[in-house]
């Protein structure tokens, strides 16, 4: 019976032990997390960053794209207790983590206060770890910031919302100590998947999309008339028609010189030479857009084959397609562009041509 007491006091003394090694990690990795966050985009410094969960994260980043002055969106964990969490661990509701989406956005476009207002448009702020059908921890709200800047903002509009609810207001506000990416399975997921789960309104996608709009429009979609006569046939074919120029044989496939890429039918910007490499593939190759909101995505099943159509937003005009192959340290995306939908404007030319405004993003990099 000693033996037995001796060793399950043993045993007792060896959980406590690894549980305050547990905690004591756990401790550090919220701290050292805490000290590590950016607080701007680091591929455009004039950047901001903040971090929405809003329950199921497919929904609500496919909301942020939408807005303009939203420059990229990325779907992730946040404020957890483990180190690199998947999916499947998450959704069990034990690793303290949020659903949560990254949105990068140009302060000089669209300010904080707007977006967290937008952010209250798709949550009930009332409803503790659930929103819509979905129930968990990992489902609550929250605002995480990277910047103390941000927080008199945050309060703000939080007092405000305050004033609407009888209830108790849920939404934690939190310094963002750690996050970790989603899988690339979830990313971009209602961009892939049309019509697949969400627990936002299509009508607030339309809110979203109508939130910030610009000043008087620079650039415009000409008619069919027009680009017949501006255009050459094969330019034609490729913008209007989706056709697809010959590989190797393009005019920008082998052009690395700075400068911007401009969408041939309207003139507005779409790529700049900082993002463009060499894939190998025959045609011109970025690892992303200067900005998600210059470009549609749309689920292309033609030619027997799954596909991403990547076409200019003002435009309408056909670039071609996206693929989930290109640098891992650039993104992983690979937007395979036709030379023929695109005009070259070299950094030297570009205030002459009135893009000067976009050589900082040159020179930035």
């Amino acid at each position: 019976m000693k033996q037995i007491l001796a060793l399950t006091a043993l045993a007792i003394g060896i959980f406590l032990l690894s549980q305050i090694g547990f905690s004591q990690k756990t401790s550090d990795l919220k701290s050292t997390k805490q000290h590590t966050m950016d607080t701007t985009d680091t591929t455009n410094p004039h950047n901001r960053i903040i971090y929405f969960a809003g329950g199921c994260f497919w929904g609500t980043e496919h909301f942020f794209k939408q807005v303009r002055g939203v420059t990229s969106t990325e779907v992730g964990y946040a404020n957890g207790d483990t180190e690199n969490p998947s999916y499947t661990e998450v959704c069990t509701g034990n690793t303290g983590f949020a659903e949560t989406v990254k949105v990068n956005y140009d302060p000089a476009v669209i300010d904080l206060k707007l977006l967290i207002d937008l952010f209250f448009k798709t949550i009930d702020p009332t409803t503790l770890n659930k929103q819509g059908n979905d129930v968990g921890t990992q489902y609550r709200t929250g605002i995480y910031y990277t910047n103390t800047a941000d927080i008199p903002v945050i309060e703000e509009r939080l007092s405000e919302l305050k004033k609407q609810y009888h209830a108790e207001i849920v939404v934690e506000v939190e310094p963002l100590y750690n996050y970790y990416d989603a899988e690339t399975y979830h990313q971009k997921y209602l961009d892939k998947n049309p019509g697949g789960y969400c627990h936002i309104g299509p009508s607030l996608f339309e809110i979203a999309r109508k939130a910030n709009p610009a000043p008087a429009a620079t650039y415009k979609k000409a008619d069919k008339e027009t680009l017949k006569k501006t255009l050459t046939p094969l330019q034609y074919e490729v913008t209007q028609h989706n056709a697809t120029e010959r590989p190797f044989s393009n005019e920008y496939d082998q052009e690395f010189r700075e400068g911007i890429y401009v969408d041939i039918t309207t003139g507005e910007p779409l790529f700049i030479s900082t993002d463009k490499f060499d894939a190998g593939c025959g045609w011109p190759a970025f690892s992303k857009p200067i900005s998600e909101n210059l470009i549609e995505e749309i689920s292309d099943n033609s030619h027997g084959m799954r596909r991403i159509e990547v076409r200019s937003k003002t435009g309408d005009a056909h670039l071609g397609h996206v693929f989930e192959d290109g640098p891992v340290d650039k993104g992983g995306l690979r937007y395979c562009i036709n030379s023929a939908s695109l005009k070259f404007i070299p950094k030297e030319k570009m205030k002459e041509a009135g893009y000067e405004k976009y050589i900082q993003l040159l020179d930035k990099k």
